[in-house]
């Protein structure tokens, strides 16, 4: 028996990091689950059929969230495929880092459009099936950077402080329909786009993580299991950091003898 046996779960950007490592840790626990993709075709497909040959039950879904009108009707193919919907995690997103002083209109939107307006257009519509079932649950992927600042995204750490302030809102006007909205921060979770960073290695972004080593997408898929499930029932507007102690450190720090081994 799975924590989400009989669960019904939309996964936006499941084809690549961490929203592939979140769809596949909750079809290992027993939901039913459409990965979304816009680019990653492949992987997504991929990981649908790792699903099936486990036994569980996945579908592919294309769009383009930027566009309400797309992300209406990938909420609506992943209900129909799967007979209904009480889990939605919005996971696409993309970040582009450049100075403040010379960041391109273009861009801003592209960030907004994408991080911001899927997860609160997706959320939208999914709420309408949950409502109809009496009840479910959204989880927002946000991140470290919408907590605290860093060179070159000012315009990506917006949009994640915007989700992290859309679930808090969005929990407290959702609670009377038995819907439950929760967000998790991921911080440094490998994934392939870092290994394209010059300098980048997994033993620096060991070096960089208090815990001693960098996240991988299944340490964001464990707690996406725990609050979309019937363990987090008392869990509502929420915000789980999932960094190795990144958000916990202070940030004027110097080697003192402590600097992870």
């Amino acid at each position: 028996m799975g924590k989400l046996d009989g669960k019904r779960a939309l996964v936006t950007g499941a084809g690549m990091g961490i929203g592939r490592g979140i769809a596949l840790a909750l079809a290992q626990e027993g939901a039913a689950v459409a990965l979304h993709y816009a680019h990653s075709r492949s992987g997504a497909e991929e990981a649908a059929e790792a699903i099936r040959s486990a036994g569980g039950r996945a579908v592919v879904i294309g769009g383009d969230l930027r566009s309400v009108a797309e992300c209406r009707r990938v909420v609506d193919e992943a209900a129909a495929a799967l007979g209904g919907l009480d889990i939605l995690v919005n996971n696409a997103g993309v970040t582009r880092a450049r100075p403040f002083l010379d960041f391109p209109g273009e861009v801003y939107d592209e960030l907004f459009d994408l991080n911001m307006r899927s997860t609160f257009f997706c959320s939208q519509q999914a709420a309408r099936y949950m409502a109809e079932q009496g009840g479910g649950t959204i989880l927002n992927i946000t991140s470290i950077h919408g907590a605290a600042g860093f060179p070159r995204h000012a315009a990506y750490a917006a949009t994640k402080g915007a989700i992290i302030a859309f679930t808090r809102s969005l929990a407290i006007e959702l609670a009377p329909l038995r819907i439950r909205v929760n967000a998790i921060g991921p911080g440094l979770i490998e994934v392939p786009r870092y290994f394209q960073i010059p300098g980048y290695t997994t033993e620096l972004g060991n070096s960089l993580v208090p815990w001693g080593r960098v996240g991988r997408p299944e340490d964001v898929g464990k707690a996406a299991v725990f609050l979309v499930s019937d363990d987090a029932e008392f869990v509502t507007g929420q915000v789980l950091f999932v960094d190795g102690g990144t958000q916990a450190r202070m940030g004027l720090w110097w080697d003192q003898g402590d600097a992870p081994q």
